[in-house]
């Protein structure tokens, strides 16, 4: 079996009303979505959500490099997993985002042959239950208690809210917050990078007596070597995002021992196949981990779903971002029920087609 034509497609969705975090505002979810096929008749379909201030990717960045990717694919054995990511790594240095949406219809391609449901290809022997959050936009602190008591009153049994705007600002938004819901649902925090080493510090503190679950990267990137220090005094669980990539980054973090948790996102580990890699090292030193995303469609969050069932180390699921949106072109899929329950079925590879009439007016390219 080999690849013998590549689509790739521009997919910008309009979101119900603005995204907003530390590092900036989202009208769209700019999005890729990439088809393979093969000469055996095999089709895999894939996604990613580029997002500049985190990946360095736009969807028009994919759109070019996602060329460079599919011209050296084609040709290639679509089930050599490990040779394709090979491949793409050769081609281009990051570009992390596009990567995974080629690594995802790679697999979908891989789990079709061996006549298994994705997650089931992937290891895992049956599935459980997942739920995921909902998610408050970072602004007024008002607005943002009126938002979470939405959430709550949608049956959401855990609100993930934004923060990373000065840290005293913070303490009174997640204050305004409580005042509005109570205490009993449990929060989940993501400053994504927003404050200094002593802001973090004074900050988690103080929001302690308010049943946070964890605080996503509570500093910049860059300041990893600080997470030790903040993780030894926080008294709320330090969770990894934007410094950790791959497996490369999860090893160096835990050997620094700077995180209780890891977030694990398919377009910041290339995909499916250094996200196992990453879980693996989670599992020897039993690190929590999150799987989450961008602002993917149900397609990436399809195989976020299907990665999450692999291992038990996978305390929390954040998969909010399709109920964003102001259309949906997937069909089948994951589904979502009632209290932020996410389905998935069992059928054959990643189990999502996406609307033939949708595809059809975006503008694509083909290898």
């Amino acid at each position: 079996m080999v690849i013998s034509k590549i689509e790739i497609f521009k997919s910008p969705i309009k979101l119900k009303k603005p995204f907003v975090i530390s590092l900036g505002e989202m009208k769209y979810a700019d999005n890729i979505i990439v088809k393979i096929y093969t000469n055996s008749g095999l089709e895999g379909i894939g996604e990613c959500s580029p997002f500049l201030p985190i990946n360095g990717e736009s969807m028009e960045t994919c759109f070019v490099v996602g060329q460079y990717l599919a011209k050296v694919l084609k040709g290639k054995n679509p089930l050599d997993l490990g040779q394709c990511t090979v491949q793409m790594d050769k081609t281009i240095y990051g570009n992390t985002s596009i990567k995974s949406a080629f690594d995802i219809a790679l697999y979908d391609i891989a789990a079709q042959a061996a006549n298994l449901p994705l997650y089931k290809f992937l290891g895992a022997e049956k599935k459980r239950e997942l739920k995921t959050d909902y998610t408050v936009s970072i602004g007024d602190a008002d607005e943002m208690a009126a938002d979470a008591l939405e959430i709550k009153e949608r049956g959401f049994e855990v609100i993930k809210v934004k923060l990373g705007k000065n840290g005293q600002e913070d303490v009174k938004r997640i204050q305004a917050i409580r005042a509005s819901i109570g205490l009993t649902i449990p929060l989940r925090l993501d400053a994504n990078q927003g404050w200094s080493v002593p802001e973090a510090i004074e900050t988690l503190e103080a929001l302690a007596p308010y049943n946070i679950q964890h605080c996503e990267e509570p500093i910049p990137r860059w300041e990893f070597m600080a997470l030790p220090k903040i993780k030894k005094v926080s008294p709320i669980t330090i969770m990894a995002d934007e410094s950790c990539l791959d497996h490369h980054d999860a090893e160096r973090l835990i050997g620094l021992d700077a995180c209780d948790a890891i977030n694990i996102k398919l377009g910041k580990s290339s995909g499916l196949y250094k996200a196992i890699k990453i879980i693996k090292l989670a599992e020897e030193a039993n690190i929590a981990l999150q799987i989450g995303g961008f602002l993917e469609s149900r397609i990436g969050f399809t195989a976020s779903a299907h990665l999450a069932m692999t291992s038990s180390q996978v305390k929390f699921i954040d998969f909010d971002t399709p109920l964003m949106f102001e259309e949906d072109p997937v069909l089948e899929g994951i589904t979502y029920g009632k209290n932020g329950l996410v389905s998935l079925s069992d059928k054959i590879g990643l189990g999502v087609k996406v609307k033939a009439d949708y595809l059809e007016k975006l503008t694509k390219v083909v290898i």
